[in-house]
């Protein structure tokens, strides 16, 4: 299971409160280093927006994924944020957004950074699961959608 490795129960934030890219980057990063305190939130930060810079990352109606890449982590990690009236993105089809799954990865991990990005894109697509991440109400609820969906695709390590 690739994607329940990336994401954590303590890494998903369930009520955004921002409404504006920005601020959603800022927010999510928070919740990264509550999570592991030792992380250097400014280069996360400069890591998203050099990314976020070069093409939205805001990819099909609702959804987003910006991602970049710093040696502040060594594995792929993920931080999920949901936003029930949506967020101005500035999304490729001008749309707001209202799930933001934001992946760092060390520049070294560029193999299972795309594999994640491809897993994660697969999972988007399946019928049924934007829908019941938008249902759940804690945390835990929303990780145990995205393992299920991960393993009903068949993912392994």
């Amino acid at each position: 299971m690739i994607l329940g490795q990336v994401f954590n129960p303590k890494t998903i934030c369930v009520n955004l409160e921002s409404v504006e890219k920005e601020e959603v980057f800022e927010e999510l990063v928070e919740k990264l280093i509550a999570y592991k305190p030792n992380l250097n939130r400014q280069n996360i930060l400069n890591a998203i927006m050099e990314r976020e810079n070069l093409m939205s990352t805001g990819i099909k109606e609702g959804i987003a994924v910006p991602h970049g890449k710093t040696n502040e982590v060594e594995e792929v990690i993920g931080v999920l944020g949901i936003s029930k009236n949506g967020i101005d993105y500035d999304a490729l089809d001008n749309k707001p957004v209202h799930l933001v799954f934001l992946l760092l990865s060390s520049s070294d991990n560029a193999e299972f950074h795309l594999r994640v990005l491809r897993h994660l894109s697969t999972v988007i697509e399946s019928s049924g699961f934007v829908a019941e991440l938008m249902e759940q109400k804690d945390s835990h609820g929303i990780y145990q959608v995205i393992c299920r969906y991960d393993r009903e695709l068949n993912y392994t390590n």
